[in-house]
């Protein structure tokens, strides 16, 4: 069931992750879970929203910049961001942002 994240009060920060996939999938499902499992045993991960049709749009958030840093590099991070270089992506952008404001329903 789709659901989404349950931030707290402003100011916290996004990590939106947008893409265009290859053709196939590669193991990409699998990295995918792994890494969503991963993300959510890190220090400052408050959680994630991700939707996919022609551009793939992942958004993550993080109660700090130091916090996302560390997702950076963590080294199983590390190791499928090589492989989506290599394998799965066409192209990618990653955009940091901080939020200021949050409403909603």
């Amino acid at each position: 069931m789709a659901h989404l994240s349950d931030t707290p009060n402003p100011p916290y920060y996004a990590v939106i992750f947008t893409s265009i996939r290859t053709e196939g999938d590669h193991g990409y499902g699998d990295m995918a879970k792994r890494m969503v499992a991963l993300a959510e045993q890190q220090h400052g991960f408050l959680g994630m929203e991700s939707a996919r049709e022609d551009v793939g749009i992942t958004v993550s958030y993080w109660s700090d910049i130091e916090s996302i840093k560390s997702w950076k590099a963590n080294v199983e991070h590390l190791q499928a961001q090589r492989v989506g270089r290599e394998k799965w992506y066409e192209s990618f952008k990653v955009r940091i942002a901080r939020v200021e404001r949050e409403y909603g329903l």
